[in-house]
This record gives structure tokens, sequence and C-alpha cells, in this order.
């Protein structure tokens, strides 16, 4: 078995078996010979690469690798915290400023597909969200979406309601939708009162992060906490417009479903994030489609180390693709160096730790101010390995041409080549 199927197998915790198979399938119907070995040797360049300019050698530590792309990405942070003119959620709700003006210059969303707002009062005011009216002591939902607003509303309903209650709402009043229920309207960005910190500590907890979005309502939200750890500027921007990426990306298919007889059902699969769970068993070459980041929930679940392309690793990849656009639009871009990690969404490599074991280092950038919030306490690693998967596929085919049929295969949940 040849070296760079080995290297990526391992990156991708899959066997060389796997690759060496998906190789000669997708060889034969594209004509394309090698492409897991230029895959592997761009890698091996762009390792030695960053390496060089962090002043490292190849032989370096996996702990001295980490360190100092962990260095770096924590100056950037510092040098994004400043142009965005040192945001300060706790005062940012009636008006965003740089933030939000930063974000929408660099990637503004065209209109999307969402549910009408009156239909959304309506559902609400037939599954009434008690907690939310209580919390607030409004007697009727009418009033507590003409004092709140729409978007305040509808994000709070994630860490008021219950989860029995969300479920319902979910499942039953979701099933009372139709197509002229839906509306063209622009995606919001909301950066919440710091009044409903108070309620959304455990939605926090879950999550994980302060930014969350709601793909039915065209609705991104940022709960106001602090900005007081390294690398939250980077985490919370990259955040933003991923989402911003992702919103219409999801409304574009509500729109591509709409007129189809069964379109609640699929609506309702794509909000769930559903992934087949279905063997794969053909001839051709078939990639899983799995959109969403399974590792989160369980690093040993089998679809995992199967081929498979995910729609969450190419939002990220335009993500990268934006702050290089925003430091091109600074003066002085070396300084900032905002596009310093476009191109590295797919790259790691192993390297020896203090014990003489070898460690895998994610050189993604999401997988590294993950970690740097999270202060090292868990090394992400999941990002890169969906990364890299979308490269092989693109590689193939192509990467407009992986989008497609991520498109048109989302709901069958497999590509069949």
């Amino acid at each position: 078995m040849l070296e760079p199927y080995k290297k990526l197998a391992a990156i991708l915790r899959t066997t060389p078996e796997v690759l060496y198979e998906l190789d000669a399938k997708m060889s034969k119907i594209t004509g394309q010979d090698g492409v897991i070995e230029a895959i592997a040797n761009q890698n091996d360049v762009l390792v030695s690469k960053t390496l060089a300019e962090l002043s490292l050698e190849r032989n370096s530590s996996a702990e001295n690798v980490y360190t100092a792309l962990i260095n770096h990405l924590i100056k950037l942070d510092k040098n994004l915290y400043e142009l965005l003119d040192r945001p300060d959620l706790a005062n940012m709700s009636a008006t965003c400023g740089k933030l939000c003006e930063t974000a929408f210059k660099l990637f503004s969303p065209p209109k999307g597909i969402f549910i009408k707002k009156e239909k959304v009062a309506e559902l609400l005011d037939k599954y009434r969200p008690d907690n939310l009216l209580n919390h607030f002591g409004y007697s009727s939902v009418k009033e507590l979406l003409e004092k709140e607003g729409f978007a305040s509303v509808v994000s709070a309903l994630r860490f008021t309601q219950s989860t029995d209650w969300m479920h319902k709402f979910f499942d039953v009043a979701y099933n009372e939708l139709k197509p002229e229920d839906f509306e063209e309207r622009d995606v919001e960005l909301k950066v919440l009162e710091t009044k409903w910190l108070a309620v959304a500590d455990k939605f926090l907890e879950k999550k994980y992060h302060n930014i969350s979005h709601l793909k039915e309502y065209g609705v991104i939200f940022v709960i106001p906490l602090p900005i007081d750890t390294a690398g939250e500027t980077m985490r919370m921007f990259t955040l933003i417009m991923h989402y911003l990426h992702e919103v219409p990306f999801y409304s574009d298919l509500f729109r591509k479903f709409m007129k189809d007889s069964d379109f609640i059902d699929k609506f309702k699969s794509l909000l769930r994030g559903d992934v087949s769970d279905k063997k794969i068993e053909s001839n051709k070459p078939v990639w899983r489609v799995v959109q969403t980041y399974l590792a989160k929930d369980d690093e040993q679940d089998f679809r995992l180390f199967e081929p498979h392309v995910n729609p969450e690793a190419e939002h990220w990849l335009k993500v990268s693709e934006d702050l290089e656009r925003l430091g091109r639009m600074l003066p002085g871009d070396g300084k900032i160096g905002l596009g310093y990690w476009t191109g590295l969404d797919y790259v790691g490599d192993f390297f020896k730790d203090k014990n003489g074991e070898e460690q895998l280092v994610s050189f993604d950038l999401t997988d590294l101010v993950m970690s740097l919030v999270k202060k090292g306490q868990i090394k992400y690693l999941y990002h890169q390995q969906e990364a890299l998967w979308n490269k092989i596929f693109s590689e193939y085919e192509g990467r407009e041409r992986m989008n497609e049929l991520i498109g048109e295969d989302i709901i069958k949940g497999f590509i069949e080549l």
C-alpha cells in the first residue's frame, strides 16, 4: 500500500484500503490518476511552509507546533478585536456597529425564503411559549412580539422553552405549514439584549458558544457574553460569517423543494440535519452527505470513516476566503494577516509529543480557534478531517460540481456517481 494512502487514512481515522478502493472507483469514472498522492503531497508542502513561517523545524514536537499556531492566532485575534472597534456586545443590541457592518460588507446574503412572521405569531398563539411569556409577565404572544421583537423572541425560544415544548412545536406545529406560509425577506443578524443572559445559561452550556441561527426564520443571533477570552473575537466573527453562508444554502434548498408534495417532510429533514445511517453497498463510488458534525456527538460514528462530503466544511472554507478578502481590504495586510489560514482547512499532520507518541495537529482555523477558547481542554480535530474529505471529492469532481450534487442528493443522503 502506497505511503500517501496510509498518511491520509491515518489523518481521516479510516483505513488505507477504504481510500485505495475509493481512488480506484473515482479514477475509473473521472480518468484521473494520482489524486490521493497529489493531496498528500500538497498537505506535506503546506505543513512544511507553515512550519517555516512559524520558525519551526519539521521534527518539532506536537506541543511546540500547536503552541506556535495558537500564539499566531492570538495575535490575529487581537488585531481583529481592534479592527472591529473593540466590540462590547452588552451595548450592541440597538446598533451592532462595526461588527455587523464588516460582516455584511464581506458577504451580503441574498434574500431568503423563510416562514412568514405572521404565521410564526399564529403558531405561537396556538402553542403558547408559557415559559417565555411568564418570564416577562406578558399575557399574549402579540404583546410579547410587539415589545421584544420577532428576532429576539424566536431566538429566545431555544433557551427558555422546555425540550418537550420545542419538540412539540417542531413536530406538530410545523406540520401545519404550507408553501404559502413562506416569504422572501432579508437575513437578520441580531445581538440580543443583556436581559437574555439570565435565561440563556443552559443553552450556552449545550451549544458551547454564544452564536446560533434559525434557518427557518432567517435569523442569526448573538448572546451578549463579555469578550474576555483569547480567541473569542475570532470565534464570534467567523461563526457569524459561517451562518451568513449557511442560512442562504438552506434557504435555496427550501426554495428547490417547495413545489414537491412532500415539501414539509423535506423541510423538517433539512432543519434536523438528517444523515442517513443506511449501509453503503454499491460497485459505484458512493459518497454519504453528512450535513452536520457527527464527531461532536460520537467520535466513533461509523459514517465518519466512510467517503462523505460535508456542506458545513464548505461554509467554513468560504469564511477563510472572507477573512483573506478582509485582509486585502485593509492597509498593511501583512501586519493583519487575516488571510493566513486560507487553504489550510484540510491540512494536518502527526508530530511526536513529549512522551514520544504520535499526535495529530490540525492546521484548520476553526479547530484551532475552538481549542483556544476552550484553553486547550479539548483539541479539536474534526473540522480539518471533514474539510479533507471535501478536498478529496473536489479534486476528482470540482468544488462547484460537489456543491451541486450535495444540493441534489442531500435528502436522499448519498451521492452515487
